[in-house]
């Protein structure tokens, strides 16, 4: 049985990682030990967390439970990631899910790299598309080859997400919030790729203006020979993720959920013979800590989808790149809580 430890109680670790553990435990009884999660974060209210126990620092986290048996869910931001592996492996730990994006650059990647290598850390990083019943449909489409040839994919993201963009002290920027799950789906899609263009805007208000942190977009080329847009806006009005696959005979168009607070999908099939509509449950983010744990608890170890993430990471880091090139000498727009 493996132990669950959650590092950052914010909105992924309270609000997503915590509930879905315990969907997994009732989905698969026998995989988590009984004893309850063990949760750390330093700006948990006195009570702590219901249903949990509240380790004060990561020497007593592993007092609680054993760092052999322990899948550690890092839900601290990107930039502060390579510093609390390095802290909690000498501790034991080896098991991993971290949050996306796995790192903001080139530099956190390698960063987090040296850590891993050193310690031989097993890192899934929680883009949990990959393990949603809607793209699992899109990839059985694939393999049956109904369609024809995978020609175009197109991912919509829209997001309105205002008040937490403008709480957020790092260098995140609209390529780093939802972007990572449409390229980790998209490139276990059609394989790797290159960029062809890429471009980011601002999140402005009538109080302030949000440097990169609005809209982003992104085209590939993939070696396969399918070309993918993504759109990821953060300053939407609408909630939508949408992702359509154009074959050479027929479009598929599906639906993820938009929030935990519906886990229903919907893929719209049309073809010359006409159109057909599925409604069905997708909860993702429990499906893929269930699958993650399942791994974990295999004697032998597997890279998972890391590759991808890898590959996700350095596609992110080059997009910024060519889109801050268009920028040159620009200046800081001010942050929350002052005028544009």
């Amino acid at each position: 049985m493996l132990h669950a430890f959650i590092v950052g109680m914010g909105r992924s670790g309270a609000g997503l990682h915590l509930p879905s553990l315990a969907k997994v435990r009732e989905a698969a009884p026998g995989l988590l030990a009984p004893d309850p999660v063990v949760v750390l974060d330093p700006l948990l209210p006195p009570g702590g967390v219901r249903g949990a126990v509240t380790a004060g620092s990561p020497e007593e986290a592993a007092a609680l439970a054993p760092p052999d048996r322990t899948v550690v869910h890092l839900c601290t931001p990107p930039h502060v990631r390579a510093g609390m592996l390095a802290r909690l492996a000498p501790l034991g730990y080896r098991k991993f899910i971290v949050e996306k994006p796995l790192a903001l650059d080139l530099v956190g990647l390698a960063a987090v790299a040296r850590v891993r290598r050193r310690w031989g850390l097993d890192l899934t990083v929680a883009t949990h598309w990959l393990d949603s019943t809607l793209t699992g449909r899109l990839r059985a489409a694939m393999r049956a080859e109904e369609f024809g040839p995978l020609r175009q994919i197109r991912v919509v993201q829209n997001k309105p997400r205002f008040t937490r963009s403008a709480a957020r002290p790092d260098a995140t920027t609209a390529f780093d919030i939802e972007m990572p799950h449409a390229l980790a789906v998209v490139l276990s899609l059609a394989g790797g790729a290159r960029i062809s263009a890429a471009s980011w805007e601002d999140m402005v208000t009538e109080r302030l203006r949000l440097p990169r942190l609005g809209r982003a977009r992104l085209r590939l080329d993939h070696y396969s020979g399918v070309r993918t847009e993504i759109d990821s806006d953060l300053t939407s009005p609408v909630r939508e993720r949408r992702i359509t696959l154009h074959f050479e005979r027929g479009t598929l168009t599906g639906h993820y959920p938009c929030s935990d607070a519906d886990h229903t999908a919907q893929l719209r099939v049309a073809t010359a013979e006409g159109e057909r509509r599925t409604v069905f449950t997708d909860d993702a983010l429990p499906a893929f800590l269930l699958a993650a744990y399942r791994r974990y608890a295999r004697a032998r170890r597997s890279p998972g989808a890391l590759p991808v993430q890898v590959d996700a990471v350095r596609l992110l880091t080059e997009a910024k790149h060519l889109c801050a090139a268009h920028e040159p000498g620009r200046e800081e727009a001010p942050r929350a809580g002052t005028t544009s």
